[in-house]
């Protein structure tokens, strides 16, 4: 069976989405809960080169402390904002999934369905009720 890992929040709404995603589609991922765990120098370095981010692009800008610590300036190089990704695990946008796919920011949730070898049996359908696999296991959108 194809191994998954997931940099997961639980409280964040398309974390768990894509949890869902996964699950129902018969994985058992390794979840990682970032924020308590939080982060290595050299693990978000490798995980941002496999996903084509940078930390400028995988800051999280919203319900983070990324304003509050001038990390929105353009002015501020990655090297600042990854160093405050270290001490704020917060600051990594999430979640991030990795599989022998790839590695890919789910954002939105669906984008982690090219990251799977199997999609969920349908009908399945987002939080928000939006459905992403139709009644006969195809996706929708």
């Amino acid at each position: 069976m194809m191994n998954v890992v997931i940099h997961h929040n639980p409280a964040c709404g398309t974390s768990r989405n894509v949890l869902a995603i996964i699950e129902a589609a018969g994985y058992a991922p390794t979840v990682i809960d970032y924020l308590q765990t939080g982060w290595t120098r050299p693990q978000l370095l490798g995980l941002f080169a496999a996903a084509g981010l940078t930390p400028r692009t995988a800051l999280r800008e919203t319900k983070s402390p990324a304003a509050e610590l001038g990390l929105l300036d353009p002015a501020v190089s990655d090297e600042a904002i990854l160093d405050a990704m270290l001490v704020h695990p917060v600051l990594v946008n999430r979640p991030i999934v990795c599989t022998p796919e790839g590695v890919r920011l789910c954002r939105p949730s669906e984008t982690v369905l090219d990251l799977l070898d199997r999609l969920p049996p349908g009908p399945f359908a987002k939080e928000d009720g939006s459905l992403l696999i139709d009644a006969d296991g195809r996706r929708v959108g």
